[in-house]
């Protein structure tokens, strides 16, 4: 995977970075969600460096990126400064403007992203998700029931860690895994790849860090931002699976045009990995979009 990409890391934001570089052309940003790496992007990263210098980089706590502690009010990994991240990293590679697309928990950062600092994103791609604010506000049982972990992963520490790390490959087989229609949607050696890093010291903490972060703080940036009217202004591309619970407990591009100014999108016949289970479908979507 990724043979004719470069793999560097980049001290930012007071964490190291871990990225993959190939391409030429527009630069864009593409961010992976959980418990994931920037693998997810395996099948269609060759097909867009052939039109884009192409940054894959793994989220602070996930992959081979740092995990710092979350702090007591989970700040660490606020969406503000996992998006942070990014932007510096896109900065010190030369990069001041830049497309993005990303999935799942990157797909969050990249909101934020687009709402402090608008003038780094010149389009942006998000895939199967609502806006986290709209996806709390609404829960309902159907979507407690699929999404259980994001429920799982807030309670206080170290409950959910120790949960985790006494089997990580049982949680990703069985509640990651299966979760798109009940079919392993990974490859081998992706799957390989997201085992090792869930392994890796401080990564279990970090994905609860996460999610503790995004049921409290980052509702209160959401919160904020819709306050004070901001939305997103960058042209925003938003895509999920059709049969995905998204697309069964949410209305998604009305949730988004709340948001954000100017946006399009439309369902793809998959459950949640676009990426890995129809990258075809979505580099479509994304070359006619980003051109």
């Amino acid at each position: 995977m990724f043979e004719s990409f470069q793999r560097d890391e980049c001290e930012v934001n007071g964490v190291r970075i871990n990225y993959r570089k190939g391409g030429s052309g527009p630069p864009l940003l593409l961010l992976h969600g959980y418990p994931q790496t920037h693998v997810i992007w395996h099948k269609v990263a060759d097909q867009l460096a052939e039109r884009f210098t192409v940054i894959a980089a793994d989220l602070r706590g996930y992959g081979d990126s740092s995990k710092p502690d979350g702090g007591e009010t989970h700040i660490a990994y606020s969406k503000r400064e996992m998006a942070l991240d990014q932007v510096e990293l896109m900065r010190s590679l030369g990069f001041e403007r830049f497309d993005i697309l990303a999935h799942d928990r990157g797909a969050r950062v990249s909101h934020r992203l687009a709402m402090d600092h608008p003038q780094t994103v010149r389009r942006l791609v998000l895939l199967d998700i609502a806006p986290t604010l709209a996806m709390y506000s609404q829960t309902d049982e159907t979507f407690a029931r699929a999404y259980w972990h994001w429920f799982f992963l807030i309670r206080p520490a170290p409950l959910p860690e120790t949960l985790l790390e006494a089997d990580p490959e049982l949680i990703l087989r069985t509640a990651v895994a299966t979760r798109a229609d009940h079919v392993h949607p990974f490859s081998e050696a992706a799957y390989a790849e997201y085992l090792r890093c869930m392994k890796l010291p401080g990564t279990v903490h970090a994905f609860c860090e996460d999610y503790r972060a995004s049921a409290s703080i980052d509702l209160d940036h959401d919160r904020e931002d819709r306050a004070a009217g901001r939305m997103i202004e960058a042209p925003l591309l938003v895509l999920w699976g059709a049969s995905g619970i998204v697309e069964r407990c949410f209305d998604p591009l009305e949730e988004w045009r709340a948001v954000a100014r100017n946006v399009q999108g439309k369902a793809l016949a998959a459950g949640h990995y676009l990426p890995e289970e129809v990258p075809e479908a979505l580099l479509d979507e994304v070359f006619g979009f980003l051109g």
